[in-house]
């Protein structure tokens, strides 16, 4: 019996394609790509025409064995990798390294979208050629990437710290990080005021019945937004006099209802997900990091629960929206159902579709919790997007005093049809007022001045960072996940107490310099340009060397000017008055990797280094009884506290200490754990306490 072999790039993938072809086909993984730059060296020839020198990784080889034996042992080969750049480029090298482009080993390429016998079947059918313009895009991307890293990076260790390295879309990103804190630490808040009123029907106006029927609302809010027809903006009330003025305006006045108006308002439904979307809706329900949901999505994908998960297309195939269209009109009813067809901004691979269930009844998932939430996730959004809107039912009220005149201003709005809302819920807000009517006299209760401030800009979270590349053009579905995971291994950016990204100190020296030295690489504009000309090669619009050239060319004559130009110390020291307790010489703040600290500055001569006050906790050493707990950080960024005596010292702590009190029992230092109890640090010793709760007042 003849047997076919069939190569796909990760070992589930294969496992589930198999359980759908059979004995008639072998299929076996890559396990990735076959064959990369070599880590050791740049690997591209600048002067050849970015010719790229690709070696087999060490780990690819005994895999790359077995492939080698399969082609020969099977009468023909199929390449079934993913269908979008990455996937056509491990194709490509995988045909080079099989030697599958000669007439005795033929080869054939096939591409689907959701793993589903019926789509497996319709891809074999119609095979086609590999797509060299997506191969020459990839390729375009990671010489380019290449360049950067490996031109760049030596370029920081030089004039910042070894160990440093550059990125061409990273970069941009951590820029966004340190920009946006800098508009946090100028902004200067502004005091301004609102005034509410609460207000109740008169009991004249209320009919026998209501004014019975204590269920029936008769009370309501309402804002103040006029004065004499002129609208108040947010900064109108500017302090706590002009509000009281307003107020005693108001002493006299009568409160009447001056317009109601009353409408129908429709909520549409959220369109289909998108890599993008999909990292940013996981990052708002459950906290997922965008690296992790691409884990879980692509585990989904693997298995056959849902469609190819990089994209950045909303297309959806015939056969799921008739799939979606039968499922809500049998399971909600016809009223619940509603075309929908979605449009993605930009150059979208409309070929694609998005993110969606592989089949339209909701299944049970073989996967672990945090897989099995993703998919409902998708699952929910899917279907919801071809739902009708929620109706509400809105209605505001426009309260007038008199003279002189004011205008409040009451909403309120209530479900009428939830629509979509039946299967995706959002948050929404239900008021009801009470029944109101041009003219009405109302009771006014209390009027409530409250003072606020205004805010600075956000720090960017996952999902409002990926949304900001996103928007601005900057990198593409696939990069998202590993450029924000990237930063925070380099130390350019880390999250705080409340998983909100802030720059690390090394992260705004190393952006400072990018930006002062390098504008082009940090450049928002620029780095879009440049994925607007990587989609033209994949469309090919344009040739992927010329591309190359355009950049290399100014890139490299300013690298070698900055070489020279750059001084170290101006990025890396910091005078001080203090003078090193070793040696008498001043002390410097020097730039280390991992953030500031003091150092000699006869170094190498002296090697004396002390951390700064802000990292000093003013606990002394338990062990030497000279040194000082201090706030450190290892390699890979984890927080401990340990002696500043060290090599001396070796004390060391992962949880927090405690200045304020001693353990009751021993004497020992207490700590704080993650879990904010407060136990002993001693290793005999056992107690341990839950954290104190204060009482609300």
């Amino acid at each position: 019996m003849s047997t076919t072999l069939l190569i796909v790039e990760s070992p589930t993938k294969a496992k589930t394609l198999q359980g759908f072809l059979g004995p008639k086909y072998k299929v076996l993984s890559s396990y990735g790509h076959v064959r990369d730059l070599p880590k050791s060296e740049l690997g591209v020839d600048v002067e050849k025409n970015f010719q790229p020198k690709y070696v087999i990784p060490a780990k690819a080889r005994k895999n790359l064995k077995i492939l080698i034996e399969a082609v020969k042992k099977t009468d023909s080969t199929i390449l079934a990798t993913d269908q979008d750049r990455e996937g056509e480029a491990i194709s490509w090298h995988l045909i080079k390294a099989l030697k599958l482009d000669g007439d005795k080993e033929p080869y054939q390429r096939i591409v689907f979208h959701e793993i589903t016998k019926q789509a497996i079947e319709e891809a074999l059918k119609n095979p086609g050629k590999l797509n060299m313009n997506l191969v020459d895009a990839q390729q375009a991307r990671r010489i380019l990437d290449r360049i950067v890293g490996y031109k760049l990076s030596p370029f920081l260790w030089k004039k910042v710290a070894r160990g440093l390295s550059a990125g061409r879309v990273q970069s941009v990103a951590v820029r966004l990080v340190v920009e946006r804190e800098r508009e946090i630490e100028k902004f200067k808040p502004e005091e301004y005021w609102t005034i509410s009123a609460a207000l109740r029907k008169l009991k004249e106006n209320c009919s026998p019945q209501l004014a019975e029927n204590s269920s029936q609302k008769t009370e309501f809010e309402a804002a103040l937004i006029k004065k004499n027809e002129e609208v108040l903006d947010k900064l109108a009330i500017k302090n706590i006099k002009e509000s009281e003025k307003i107020i005693k305006d108001l002493d006299e006045a009568k409160y009447a209802v001056g317009n109601v108006e009353k409408k129908e308002t429709g909520k549409n439904p959220f369109p289909p997900f998108t890599t993008s979307t999909l990292q940013q809706e996981a990052w708002r329900k459950f906290k997922f990091p965008a690296k992790f949901t691409m884990r879980l999505a692509q585990n989904l994908y693997e298995k056959g629960f849902i469609t190819y998960h990089r994209t950045d297309s909303f297309n959806l195939s015939d056969l799921a929206l008739g799939a979606a269209k039968k499922f809500i009109t049998e399971n909600y009813g016809k009223n619940y159902y509603q075309f929908r067809k979605y449009k993605a901004k930009g150059r979208a691979q409309e070929a694609h579709e998005a993110i969606r269930p592989a089949y339209p009844e909701k299944i049970a998932v073989e996967t672990d919790e945090a897989g099995a939430k993703l998919y409902d996730l998708i699952w929910k959004r899917f279907m919801a997007c071809q739902m009708s809107q929620a109706i509400f039912d809105s209605t505001t009220v426009d309260i007038e005093t008199g003279n002189p005149k004011y205008t409040f201003r009451a909403t309120g709005q209530t479900l009428k049809f939830d629509g979509f809302l039946k299967v995706y819920p959002i948050k929404y807000e239900e008021t009801e007022l009470p029944s109101l009517e041009n003219n009405e006299l109302l009771e006014l209760l209390k009027l409530t001045p409250l003072q606020h401030f205004t805010q600075p800009p956000a720090r960017y979270s996952e999902a409002s960072l990926i949304k900001a590349l996103e928007s601005e053009g900057v990198g593409r579905p696939s990069t998202y996940a590993p450029t924000i995971s990237t930063i925070q291994e380099r130390n350019y950016i880390e999250k705080n107490e409340r998983k909100f990204f802030k720059p690390t100190e090394i992260g705004i020296v190393v952006n400072d310099l990018l930006v002062k030295h390098f504008p082009e690489i940090v450049d928002i504009k620029f780095t879009a340009s440049m994925e607007e000309d990587l989609d033209k090669i994949a469309d090919g619009e344009k040739k992927w060397v010329k591309v190359l050239e355009e950049f290399y060319g100014p890139f490299e004559k300013n690298l070698e000017k900055k070489y020279k130009d750059v001084s170290k110390k101006e990025y890396t020291e910091e005078p001080t008055n203090k003078k090193c307790p070793k040696c008498g010489a001043p002390l410097l703040i020097r730039m280390g990797r991992y953030g500031k600290f003091y150092a000699c500055s006869k170094f190498p001569e002296c090697k004396y280094t002390e951390s700064l006050p802000e990292n000093v906790l003013n606990i002394k050493c338990p062990k030497c009884g000279e040194g000082q707990i201090v706030e450190k950080r290892t390699a890979k960024r984890k927080i401990f506290y340990g002696c500043n005596q060290y090599p001396k010292c070796d004390f060391a702590l992962w949880d927090k200490p405690l200045p304020a009190e001693k353990c009751p029992k021993c004497g020992s230092l207490l700590v704080e754990t993650k879990r904010k109890q407060i136990k002993c640090s001693g290793k005999e010793c056992d107690y341990i306490r839950e954290p104190t709760i204060k009482a609300s007042s």
